[in-house]
C-alpha cells in the first residue's frame, strides 16, 4: 500500500507541474499575441490617410479655359476694363 500511495502522490505531483506549466506558457503567449496585437494596431493608426488624388490636369484646364472665355466675353461687350481683365486673367492663371 506504502508504494500505491507514493505512486498516486508522484503522479499528481507530476500533472500539478505539467498544469502550472502549460497555464504560464499560455498565458506568456497570450500576452506575446496582445502586444503585437497592439502594434499593427499603433502601426495603423501612426499611418496617416491616403491623400485626396489631384483633379485630373485636364479638367482644370478646361474649367480655366470657361473662364477666361467668359471673361474675355465680358471686355468684348464693356463690362470689365483692360486692367480689370488682366487683373483677373493673371488670377486664374496664377491659381
Amino acid at each position: 500500500m506504502p508504494g500505491l500511495l507514493r505512486g498516486v502522490a508522484r503522479t499528481a505531483v507530476v500533472a500539478g507541474t505539467a498544469t502550472a506549466v502549460s497555464n504560464r506558457v499560455s498565458r506568456r503567449q497570450a500576452g506575446r499575441w496582445a502586444q503585437q496585437e497592439d502594434q499593427q494596431q499603433a502601426s495603423q493608426q501612426a499611418a496617416p490617410p491616403p491623400a485626396a488624388p489631384p483633379p485630373p490636369p485636364g479638367d482644370d484646364m478646361t474649367a480655366k479655359m470657361d473662364q477666361l472665355k467668359q471673361l474675355g466675353d465680358l471686355k468684348a461687350q464693356g463690362v470689365l476694363t483692360e486692367e480689370e481683365f488682366a487683373a483677373q486673367k493673371a488670377k486664374i492663371l496664377g491659381s
